[in-house]
């Protein structure tokens, strides 16, 4: 087998460009055993709650994990895998990792979220987004900026949108050694 040329990944990116526009914005349909919600409420819920998300992804950015850690469910199945650490399971766990990684995090901002897909029923929703960031991070003298890939889950509990799952790293670009990208050759 040949190695890849650039060519090659320009040609690997364009396609995955296309067949993300191709999706992008897409819902579907999603059975629940909840009462159903008339899709547009449901639709308006969840746009509040990401805008909140958002806000709160922003204080974040400044070392603050309180705004999120009250967007978070707190049961024992909540997930989270950050950059800073293996994924941990369970609202203690959970809890204790947001407050690490945000103390990682001074003087930043999210300076946009730009939504990839998302897929949404009456009680469950995904979003895939990639969000921009710039922080002075671990303690940097300079804000730096870097890009996050994040899938988000959330669901509803108790009549309103909790956080039940955050997976974020930074692999935003194509890259020939895929998950060997951070070893050195």
């Amino acid at each position: 087998m040949r190695p890849r040329t650039r060519s090659d990944t320009a040609t690997m990116t364009r396609a995955r460009l296309e067949l993300c526009a191709s999706i992008r914005h897409r819902t579907i349909k999603m059975t629940s055993l909840a009462a159903p919600i008339p899709r547009t409420e449901v639709q308006m819920e969840l746009q509040q709650i990401l805008q909140q998300y958002h806000s709160a992804a922003d204080e974040f950015a400044r070392g603050d994990a309180e705004p999120v850690k009250k967007l978070f469910s707190h049961r024992d199945d909540v997930t989270l895998a950050n950059p800073f650490g293996p994924a941990v399971c369970g609202w203690k766990n959970v809890s204790n990792a947001l407050t690490f990684a945000s103390s990682r995090f001074r003087d930043g901002a999210v300076t946009s979220f730009e939504p990839v897909a998302e897929y949404v029923g009456s009680d469950l929703a995904t979003i895939l987004e990639t969000e921009r960031w710039s922080a002075k991070v671990s303690g940097r003298a300079d804000v730096t900026p870097f890009v996050l890939r994040v899938t988000s889950t959330f669901r509803r509990e108790d009549g309103t949108w909790k956080l039940v799952h955050r997976h974020a790293d930074p692999i935003a670009t194509p890259h020939p050694d895929g998950p060997l990208r951070s070893l050195e050759s």
